[in-house]
């Protein structure tokens, strides 16, 4: 239970409004915070006034899987995660018929359902998708104040809590764009245009770190002449033969379909491959640690299979230090793989991340198996470009998946996996690509916060001349 005791003049500047929610979102107090300042209504300082704010109308999704016929939805959960390329596809001509939910540069987006207040700019890479109506879009004018500041702003210590001030809601929260029109942004000055320029930066950063892996991922298949994609067999019905030999240690119907035969075929045309076992990889498996939470500073950071796969690392739970094993064995090293290894089939199960530096010392759910090859006679950034960049890798990875209700890999099928191998110049420039992307990803989360904490400071003391 939370108790705060508040004024009734605070009742009264907020129209006598009852509901206990607005009281303890900080809204208020980050109000009177930047009162001295010089400040303007966020209204007026996007496009089209009223218009510049909005959520969109609800709409009636038609999905499609061919990316030809579709383009990405983004969810408030989908716009927070690094790689977009999983996003669900809404049909071109619908999205078409909405053209104002079309994405465009520099919109700050805001999650508006469920769980209000998660903060993202759009990178150029979220340009031309499709905001979902359960995020709010604010276009700023880029002619009035800088977008990247503006953000800047709204998803700080001083403008979240505003934003939190005007969410509904008491079963399932909700965010209504009148709620923000008056939340107020003060103007900073030069200290704007830097904020920008630090927030641009991080989205192009994020977005190159991206195209990187792609581009891994594309070498890969290229020299070993693997299709980008393969059918999605776990989403059609198909009938495979296989000989009664190979149902001797595995008989489920997804490990023996069609199109994983013919990643097995495609994997038999390599000269040079080994199986994973035998490359001295080894793998951490956290375990049902006994998991009791506490304050940050004492404790380490443990993040779930979910957590993994957003663009900004930000562990919300710390595990005590005092009960975690000393031998350090839970925690995960930059160049750590991590695999999510249960779920849905079709969903985060099977799919993987780099383990850049914001990852060291963190330790994983149960959900998330960590594979360190950084001492191993393969290169780990190439060992995770074959597993998580390439299709035909997935599909190795995903067949093994046991389980009805909540599928998931086990270490034992993952350590029989065969890895093709190439010559070593082409393994070391693979794995400085992703070497690379991972230190991108780092370095575009350190100036994201280099812009917050600068607008943060600059409040405090005043003003930019303060």
């Amino acid at each position: 239970m939370r108790i705060k005791t508040i004024s009734s003049c605070l009742i009264e500047k907020e129209d006598c409004r009852l509901s206990a929610k607005p009281y303890f979102s900080g809204g208020i107090e980050a109000r009177i915070a930047i009162e001295r300042l010089q400040c303007e209504n966020l209204v007026d300082l996007v496009q089209n006034h009223k218009k510049g704010i909005f959520n969109g109308p609800r709409f009636r999704r038609i999905f499609v899987d061919d990316p030809a016929y579709g383009i990405p939805l983004l969810s408030g959960s989908e716009m927070l995660q690094n790689d977009l390329s999983y996003a669900p596809l809404i049909a071109v001509k619908q999205a078409n018929s909405m053209p104002e939910m079309i994405l465009k540069k520099g919109i700050t987006l805001i999650s508006s359902y469920g769980s209000v207040g998660r903060c993202v700019y759009t990178r150029p890479d979220m340009v031309g998708m499709v905001g979902s109506d359960n995020v709010l879009k604010v276009l700023t004018d880029p002619e009035i104040i800088p977008q990247g500041y503006l953000y800047s702003f709204i998803s700080s210590q001083y403008g979240i809590p505003q934003v939190l001030h005007g969410e509904g809601g008491a079963v399932v929260t909700y965010l209504d764009p009148s709620r923000v029109y008056h939340l107020k942004v003060p103007r900073l000055d030069r200290i704007e245009d830097y904020a920008h320029e630090l927030v641009q930066k991080a989205a192009d950063m994020r977005v190159e770190a991206t195209n990187l892996l792609k581009l891994a991922g594309s070498r890969v298949n290229r020299v070993f002449a693997f299709p980008e994609k393969l059918a999605f067999s776990h989403r059609n019905f198909s009938c495979a033969v296989t000989s009664s030999r190979n149902i001797l240690s595995r008989m489920e119907a997804t490990y023996h379909d069609g199109i994983a035969q013919e990643s097995d075929r495609l994997l038999d045309a390599i000269p040079k491959k080994n199986h994973l076992i035998g490359l001295g990889v080894s793998f951490g498996e956290t375990g049902r640690l006994k998991q009791v939470f506490v304050e940050k500073e004492y404790g380490e950071p443990f993040v779930t299979s979910g957590e993994i796969f957003r663009q900004v690392y930000a562990p919300s739970r710390f595990l005590s230090k005092s009960l975690l094993p000393d031998d350090n064995s839970w925690a995960t090293q930059e160049g750590d793989l991590l695999l999510a290894r249960s779920g849905q089939v079709g969903g985060i199960i099977g799919r993987g991340v780099w383990a850049d530096s914001r990852f060291k010392n963190a330790c994983v759910s149960v959900d998330v198996i960590r594979i360190s090859a950084q001492n191993a006679s393969i290169l780990p950034g190439y060992l995770y470009a074959y597993l998580f960049l390439t299709d035909v890798g997935y599909r190795q990875l995903i067949r093994t998946a046991a389980g009805s209700s909540i599928p998931h890999l086990s270490v034992s099928d993952v350590q029989d996996l065969l890895i093709p191998r190439s010559d070593d110049a082409f393994e070391q420039e693979i794995n400085d690509m992703v070497w690379k992307a991972g230190r991108d990803r780092a370095e575009a989360q350190l100036l994201e916060e280099e812009a917050r904490n600068l607008v943060e400071q600059a409040i405090k003391k005043g003003g930019p001349n303060g």
